[in-house]
């Protein structure tokens, strides 16, 4: 018994650290990904590219970058990005809200859409319509959260 016990634990340990090198070799490239494209100016540049959008639900256009990158590599390790962002960006708590919401709607939106037109169905119909409803999805929840917001607020 003992034995099955300390063979389960030894398994799940090494996956686990197994796990953690594998998002590692993922996560550090792009982060030194974001600390060139920051240092060259790029971020500026797509956050100003996206701020229309990110207007639209009420969010700082620094936003846009997170948002970007969730979407292109996915909630996991998009989530560094996210991290690290918020933090260099002093991103509030509703913005990070709201890339959160956006991102379980659309998340590996490419890789699911490549999958499913490959069996057969119509991918930019599947595309279209994930990309509406998590823009639906979170103009809903920017509107429910600005009025929270506003019923907080007693003078």
């Amino acid at each position: 018994m003992f034995e099955t016990v300390l063979k389960i634990l030894k398994e799940a340990f090494f996956g686990s650290l197994s796990s953690v090198k594998q998002i590692a070799v993922i996560v550090i490239p792009i982060m030194m990904v974001l600390e060139i494209l920051k240092d060259i100016g790029l971020i500026d540049k797509i956050a100003e590219l996206f701020s229309p959008i990110m207007k639209i639900y009420g969010m700082k256009k620094e936003s846009g970058f997170p948002l970007v990158i969730g979407v292109i590599i996915g909630i996991s390790y998009g989530a560094g990005v996210i991290f690290k962002a918020s933090k260099e960006f002093a991103l509030p708590k509703k913005d990070l809200y709201l890339v959160t919401y956006f991102l379980i709607c659309a998340h590996a939106i490419f890789e699911d859409t490549a999958i499913i037109a490959a069996i057969g169905a119509n991918g930019i119909l599947i595309l279209t319509v994930r990309l509406l409803v998590a823009a639906l999805f979170t103009y809903a929840a920017s509107k429910f959260l600005d009025r929270k917001a506003e019923n907080e607020v007693k003078l």
